[in-house]
This record gives structure tokens, sequence and C-alpha cells, in this order.
């Protein structure tokens, strides 16, 4: 069992607008965070809302049970996709933030958290933000006047009396810390189970998309505009004369159903339905499944925090084509780990073409990959957590 520095046991509370996986790598990452330390002995709460889980079976509201090995308290999402208004949540904080020794919130425009850290100051216990990139320059220009508002009203002040801020990459502190000001930040990235990453069938997804033994690029993300998916997508399909027809590009995910079709539409207009594929989101173990069996994997963002889909590549010894923006991109260039390529037809498409005809030097970065990955596995991502919270 943790204990902090006066020997009494550590009791945190993890507080999250959704934990559905649907909603980015947040809410794919916190469940495994929160059984990590759980495996290594702090006593947590996860406190969520039910927002994006109406695929899943209907959690109990406002009842603590447990969730994939996870003790946690759902509450209603009741106004706002975005914001995720909960007053049985806000209520609930209220009454119970005073029973945790710590709050880890994890986002920050969003009520959930902003309530959490109201309550957190009332009360007088320490909180850390995980502001998921949001707070980045690139991040606060996106619906910029939106942001001012909550920033000025209220938001400024709940960031600079955090005991913490929990960036996941030096990157991300340097661009936050520089543009806000703020200097209490700590990094501590993400991590992955390499245990489940190597378990399932290997052949499910194939079988799925009636892939033979061609090879594929993987797309493992939500389908925006600020994954830079369509410059990926018109340098693939500009490829076909270069002597790598075999080549399929999975794009797995969902989005915007206006730009989902714009990027099927430009994959028709070249006859290439055979070349590209659209499976839809996917979890679990056909997840893991098509993600073992991609040569590559892809993600040349306008904006990536961490890119957790990324790090579960590499785990997996699959190399990766990331832009600059993937905030993990200078450590895994030093590392030769993959490609790195401005978000560009140009160089994408070089990128693409230098990966795609070396199988040896696709093997090669992919085992490099796995040797850097070694270091994110979620148990010594929780020791770092821990001395965080010890500390704090």
């Amino acid at each position: 069992m943790v204990r902090d520095q006066s020997g009494d046991e550590l009791r945190v509370l993890h507080v999250i607008p959704s934990i559905s996986e649907r909603s980015g790598g947040p809410g794919q990452a916190i469940i495994p965070m929160c059984r990590a330390l759980r495996d290594s002995g702090v006593d947590l709460l996860l406190a969520t809302t039910d927002a994006d889980l109406n695929g899943s079976p209907a959690p109990n509201l406002q009842i603590v049970t447990t969730y994939q090995d996870v003790p946690i308290i759902f509450f209603k999402s009741q106004i706002g996709h975005s914001f995720k208004y909960s007053r049985p949540f806000a209520q609930w904080l209220q009454q119970y933030v005073s029973d945790f020794d710590l709050i880890h919130i994890h986002a920050v425009f969003n009520h959930a958290c902003i309530a959490a850290a109201q309550a957190a100051r009332k009360r007088g216990v320490p909180y850390v933000i995980r502001p998921l990139g949001t707070l980045t320059p690139w991040a606060l220009g996106q619906k910029s006047l939106r942001k001012k508002v909550f920033w000025h009203g209220g938001i400024k002040s709940m960031m600079r009396n955090a005991a913490a801020i929990h960036y996941t990459s030096q990157s991300e502190q340097q661009a936050v810390e520089e543009s806000l000001g703020l200097n209490h930040g700590s990094v501590v990235p993400l991590g992955v189970e390499f245990t489940q990453l190597q378990s399932g069938d290997d052949g499910l997804f194939r079988r799925l998309v009636k892939l033979e033994s061609q090879p594929y690029v993987l797309v493992l993300s939500r389908l925006l505009p600020t994954k830079g998916i369509d410059i990926l997508l018109d340098a693939f399909l500009s490829l076909k004369t270069n002597g790598l027809s075999d080549w399929r590009l999975v794009l797995a995910g969902n989005g915007p159903s206006d730009y989902v079709a714009s990027l099927k539409d430009a994959v028709a207009k070249q006859n290439a339905t055979e070349r590209v594929l659209f499976p839809g989101w996917l979890s679990g173990d056909l997840k893991l499944s098509a993600l073992r069996g991609a040569s590559l994997l892809a993600l040349p963002s306008y904006h990536e925090n961490f890119g957790l889909c990324v790090i579960e590549a590499l785990a997996c010894e699959v190399p990766v084509l990331i832009s600059p923006h993937v905030n993990l991109a200078p450590e895994i260039e030093v590392a030769g780990a993959g490609w790195i390529a401005s978000v560009s037809k140009t160089s994408v498409k070089q990128a693409l073409f230098d990966a795609l005809s070396s199988r040896e030097e696709l093997v090669r970065r992919g085992s490099a990959g796995r040797e850097f990955a070694t270091k994110f596995e979620w148990s010594a991502i929780a020791r770092q957590l821990m001395q965080l919270y010890i500390s704090l």
C-alpha cells in the first residue's frame, strides 16, 4: 500500500469527463493507468460521466462499481456533447472530495474538471491537472473565442492553483509554460500494457476485411481534418505508379460524416476502393489484430499531444510515420523508430516511398521502436505517478 510522507495510506480520486475509447487517447489511457496504479498499491476511485457509452452496457449511476478491474462511479451527462454538464457529479464532488488526499483531473474545458477543481479548492485538497494538450498555443487557437471566455472565467485560476500540472511530453510542457507563464509542471508520459498487446488472434482483422498477404499502412485514430488524413491519402494514392501497388491503406476510425464521405469520394474518383479500406472504429481484439498485422502506422497530425496509438504500434514492433507536430517526434527520431514528415503531400509521399520500398528498413525501425517503447510500460509509468503524488 502506498503511503504519503506522514505514513498514512494515500487515497486518490481520478476525474475525467468520459472513458469512452471513441473520445480518443484520454479515454483509452485512463483505465490501464488506474489499473497500474492500483497494482502498485494506490487506493483510488475513478469518477466520470456516462457520455459516449451508448455502445456499451448502460452503467449504474452514482454507485461505486468495478469496471475493467477499476473501482469507478458514473454520473449522467446532462447537457453538451463537449462540456458534459452533470449536476449530480458536481454535487457528489462537493460532498465527497475531502475523503481523498489528492485529486487527479484529466482535461480542462469540461464541467467535471472545473467542478472537481472548485470542490478541491473549497475543501483544501491538492489537485493535479492533466490538460491533454488543450493548453498549447495551437489548441487554444481552435474555437479561440470560447476558450478565451473560459480562460478568464475561471480556468486561469484553476490552473494556477493546481498543486501540479501533469504533461505527457516535454514538448507540451515547454509550449504551455512559455505561452501561459505556468511553472509548476511535471512530465509523466502515458503507457502501454505489453502483455495485452501480444494477446489475441493475429489473423482476425485480415479475415474481417478480406486482406490476404498484402502489406498495409494503418491509421488508427479518429478521422478528423486535424489528423492530416487527406494529405496522407493523397500521397498514398499517388504512389501507385512506383511499383507499390500491393500496398493497402487502412483508415480505421470514425469521424464527422461529411469529412469521412469526402475521403471515400476521393478514393472512389481514383478507382482505388480495393487499395484503401474503411473498416470503421476498431476496439478490443480486432484493434490489436489490426495493429500487430500492420507494416507501418501513420499519424501525420497538425497537432498531437501524445499519440497513444504511436506507442502501441512501436510496442508491437510496427514503425511509425508521423509529423513533427506529434509531441513524441523528437524522441522517435533519435531512437530511429520511424519517419518524420511535415504535413504536406510532397513530404509525406517521400516518407511513404522510403518506408514502403524497403522491408529491411521497416523491420529495423520496428525493432528500434520496440526497444524505445519499453520505457512506456504502465508499471514504470505508475511508479512515476506515485512519486508525483507522494511529493504533493
